[in-house]
């Protein structure tokens, strides 16, 4: 039986992405080594971490001025790293979920945090709007996708001051016109590569705005002179998050990709909006999410939760059991999902309401 992969990260994978590093791991390039012992010194390693660069520069349009790099520790690091390199008096942040939350909570160890708006009294059932981005904060933080409630910001904010986001589970999934941010940042395991990298795409201009020491490793400016290579990077997941890019320009790019996750999307919301068993728990549907899709039984169903998860993993359908904060149900259908995997899962819905 196939297997259809709905878990929200460490996620699928395009299987050419699979196939190419697992090769990668025996043997690279028909060197007799492994992509797991070269050096990151090394010839070969340099050409993958430049393709990968000019891959992602070129796919996402990053305008000159702009550095990326491959980092360690997951977007959670880089909760720490923002203000720590860019917080000298206050921050403004906006709560639209979980983890914009844990990265207001570290902004705070920095300086002053003002949250403009959140939707966390409301359990995070909307991406809150009209609120006023102070024009003396030294940054504006949002995040483009919530993984857990399955909203999301789908288009680039206009911000007085220098903005950043969180952009880890919707990265290469839709256009981005990066020249409205100052950072984009988030981790590799959602729709760019496995776990154990972390993307960061920083102005340039906006290094060295803090005037306190910043200690090596935290500092991105260390990263973006030594080109990712400070310390020994992950090698294996790079050159995964090369193939993935590939995978990606040989599809058409971030509007072939959009077009494809629409067309995802919209599938699985017609169902739940159609279904007589399903509801969403969001209370803007223009907030939905294309890439995590959150659906929960009525009430007066809730008890048949265990019932549809066991009809699921009949299906080969894998990782859709919802965050345990939202209950009920999660299909992340990332870039790497196919269309026949919402297919099966759709029918699965219609054949649970037809037993129940």
């Amino acid at each position: 039986m196939k297997k259809y992969n709905f878990n929200p990260g460490p996620s699928v994978l395009p299987e050419i992405t699979l196939k190419n590093t697992a090769e990668a791991v025996l043997n690279l390039n028909g060197s007799g080594l492994s992509i797991m012992e070269i050096s990151h010194r090394s010839k070969d390693f340099e050409a993958i971490l430049k393709e990968a660069k000019d891959l992602f520069r070129e796919i996402l349009s990053i305008p000159t001025g702009y550095s990326i790099l491959f980092l360690q520790g997951g977007a959670s690091l880089q909760f720490t790293m923002i203000p720590y390199n860019f917080l000298n008096k206050k921050a403004a942040y906006l709560d639209s979920g979980s983890w914009a939350n844990k990265a207001i909570k570290e902004a705070k160890l920095f300086g002053e945090v003002q949250v403009v708006a959140s939707s966390k009294e409301q359990n995070y059932t909307f991406v809150p709007k009209n609120y006023v981005i102070p024009a003396d904060a030294d940054y504006f933080h949002i995040t483009t996708n919530n993984t857990i409630y399955g909203t999301e910001l789908k288009t680039d904010i206009a911000s007085p001051v220098p903005l950043v986001a969180d952009a880890s589970s919707d990265i290469l999934s839709r256009p981005m016109d990066i020249s409205k941010y100052a950072l984009v940042y988030g981790g590799a395991q959602k729709n760019l590569g496995p776990a154990g990298v972390a993307f960061a795409i920083v102005k340039d201009s906006l290094l060295e705005k803090v005037t306190r020491p910043v200690p090596t490793m935290l500092s991105y400016k260390t990263h973006v002179e030594n080109d990712s290579l400070y310390n020994t990077p992950p090698c294996v997941a790079i050159y995964a998050c090369l193939q993935t890019l590939k995978w990606l320009k040989d599809l058409g790019g971030l509007k072939a990709i959009h077009k494809m996750n629409n067309e995802k999307a919209d599938l699985l919301y017609n169902e739940i909006d159609r279904s007589k068993l399903f509801i969403s728990p969001l209370t803007a549907a223009e907030d939905r999410s294309i890439m995590n899709v959150v659906f929960v039984l009525k009430p007066e169903y809730k008890e048949l939760e265990e019932k549809f998860l066991e009809l699921a993993k009949s299906k080969g359908l894998v990782g859709i059991k919802g965050h345990r904060s939202v209950g009920g149900f999660r299909a992340s259908i990332y870039n790497a999902m196919p269309l026949d995997g919402v297919k099966v899962l759709v029918q699965a819905m219609k054949e649970f309401e037809t037993q129940a």
